[in-house]
């Protein structure tokens, strides 16, 4: 099968020890003549959707493992974006926007955005285009993977790439927001407790504000604010159409808080193995 043109070898183990069609190994659900909706993508991953659920620590500890082991850091985030930008298009195709305009794709400081800075790079190499604003004080990513994957993304004229260091460069992303395909929301992986720090606060508000305008939302791993151990929510907090969560399925979405905020929810698979997995 064909390897995914965004990851160097270098970044891929010889022979990775997760599911037989991982993400970038997959072309089906990552081309837009595909047209795979939610439903055929769901049915595509079903297998990690049908594993026991962990919490937040529990996939952490999953995530250490398997670096340990030899699995870069790196490539499941390859893994991790690549079927972000598949859940986007199967999110596009069921709501009938692939042709609607940009997605809008808001990457905060760490791994999470990450996720998303690959998922905008893989939609453009499939002809999508974004704009992807980096929300945080600083004007690079804060973890060395995000960081070389918003790198990646220098010179693709389909990503346009903005920095939102206050509320204030946020809030200029409301003008057009009811134009945009999709948000795609990258801003937090797990759930924090109390107010969200600025500029995060302002970018779940501009969620909020998009997704009452009729923008569909597609969260990474969980919608920002929702933790993925409790499913307690802090405020703001980011109610999404569809939640794409990485490896098996996460305890806070199955509660009824969790549920409610992250809307449909697909497990993809990124190559941990599971000799990674807690015993």
């Amino acid at each position: 099968m064909p390897v995914h043109s965004g990851a160097p070898a270098a970044d891929r183990p010889t022979e990775p020890d997760g599911d037989p069609a991982l993400p970038t190994d997959d072309p089906e659900p990552a081309r837009p003549e595909a047209a795979l909706d939610l439903d055929a993508l769901a049915a595509r991953w079903a297998d990690r959707a049908a594993l026991p659920a962990m919490s937040a620590e529990q996939m952490r500890g999953a995530d250490v493992r398997a670096q340990r082991q030899g699995v870069q850091g790196i490539w499941l985030m390859e893994q991790a974006g690549t079927a972000v930008a598949a859940a986007a298009l199967a999110l596009l195709e069921t709501t009938g926007r692939r042709d609607h305009g940009l997605l809008l794709i808001l990457a905060g400081p760490g791994n999470n955005g990450g996720d998303g800075l690959v998922a905008a790079r893989s939609l453009a190499e499939q002809g999508l285009g974004s704009v992807v604003v980096l929300v945080g004080s600083q004007p690079r990513p804060q973890t060395r993977d995000a960081a070389r994957n918003w790198d990646r993304l220098d010179g693709r004229p389909l990503v346009q790439r903005m920095h939102a260091a206050t509320s204030r460069d946020v809030g200029i992303l409301v003008n057009g927001l009811d134009r945009a395909a999709c948000i795609v929301d990258a801003l937090l992986g797990t759930g924090v407790r109390g107010p969200l720090r600025e500029p995060i606060g302002s970018a779940v508000e501009l969620i909020r504000r998009g997704r009452a305008a009729g923008v569909p939302v597609l969260a990474v791993d969980t919608p920002t604010a929702v933790d993925l151990t409790s499913g307690e929510a802090s405020d703001p907090v980011v109610r999404a159409d569809v939640t794409i969560t990485f490896h098996r399925p996460k305890l806070g979405l199955n509660t009824r808080t969790g549920r409610a905020l992250a809307g449909r929810v697909l497990v993809a698979p990124i190559g941990i193995p599971a000799a990674a997995d807690p015993a």
